[in-house]
């Protein structure tokens, strides 16, 4: 039995995954076995990863259903005592599994491990995150997981790691979800124990990739999501402004979309102190200004300018 298990869901990845696995094999951290579950790629995916002779690699291969049924999959076939995700795109840096364990170790209590990373807006520009609380250097619990999650995400698909017997505790991933099926996967943690996070970077987060099912308009999903914790977030106001950040993201999508009538309904349910001026601002604008607005904001980033209404 492995300390880790390495998940990887793969789909259309042929121009990234061979250096995510080389990111894998390269760790300082040995004691893991990696499962890759082959979504149904249409393209040259398979054949690389099948080009990659290794005993740590077990290859599965299923009809395309989707991110969440792939990685629920490749983790019902793991074996290690932690579960580790990857998504095929991203790289980790050397150190990611032993800053993981070291996080571990750290907060045994913990329910999730998270660690820092940065973030590829493209070739060649890259950003550091930033989240909405404060630490130094060493390992530590989050002491109100929500409130700190509004600016970056604090986990992501490709920066944490997870006891199998958590992650069945609560369900796995929801499969009815296109999209936002890792997001769903943190409030569910959220809310039923400790998050760690270890504040070195060990990461490298492709944001930019365009074929990435987060960015793909399954705006339908995103509301599902959110609805899905109405009777939690009565209880609990950090929680309520996560969703609301949620939810002001989600008007904008729809606004982009030209989806007026949803983006009102979606409004209509937040409660705007929970928004930051920027934010409130933004959600009040007609959808012709916030279509100028994107495209100088795609602009910015091409030249290496990145702002953001989360700051």
């Amino acid at each position: 039995m492995s300390f880790f298990s390495v998940i990887i869901p793969l789909y259309n990845k042929e121009k990234y995954v061979l250096n995510t696995i080389k990111s894998v094999l390269n760790q300082s951290f040995q004691d893991f076995e990696i499962i890759i579950v082959d979504d149904g790629s249409t393209d040259q995916s398979l054949q690389v990863i099948n080009s990659v002779n290794n005993p740590k690699i077990t290859i599965i291969q299923q009809k395309n259903q989707g991110a969440s049924i792939a990685r629920n999959n490749a983790i019902q076939a793991s074996k290690g005592n932690y579960i580790a995700t990857l998504d095929a795109d991203d790289l980790w840096e050397k150190n990611h599994l032993l800053e993981l364990k070291k996080c571990i170790n750290a907060c045994p209590k913990a329910v999730l491990y998270c660690t820092n990373y940065n973030i590829k807006r493209h070739d060649g520009f890259i950003t550091k995150s930033k989240f909405n609380f404060n630490y130094e250097d060493t390992c530590l619990i989050v002491k109100d997981f929500f409130k700190a999650n509004i600016i970056n995400f604090i986990p992501t698909s490709s920066s944490v790691a997870f006891k199998k017997e958590d992650f069945l505790k609560i369900n796995g991933y929801n499969t009815k979800l296109r999209t936002g099926q890792d997001i769903d996967l943190w409030i569910k943690f959220g809310l039923i124990g400790q998050i760690a996070f270890n504040p070195k970077v060990t990461m490298l987060y492709n944001y930019f990739d365009q074929s990435s099912l987060s960015n793909k308009n399954y705006n339908e999903d995103r509301l599902l999501l959110i609805n899905n914790y109405r009777s939690e977030e009565k209880n609990n106001a950090s929680l309520k402004l996560y969703l609301d950040i949620n939810r002001y993201a989600l008007v904008i999508r729809h606004k982009l979309l030209k989806q007026i009538t949803e983006a009102k309904t979606v409004k209509n349910d937040i409660n705007l102190n929970n928004l930051n001026f920027k934010q409130r601002v933004l959600v009040h604008l007609p959808a012709s200004m916030l279509i100028s607005l994107k495209k100088l904001h795609g602009f910015l980033i091409k030249n290496n300018i990145y702002l953001s209404a989360f700051k």
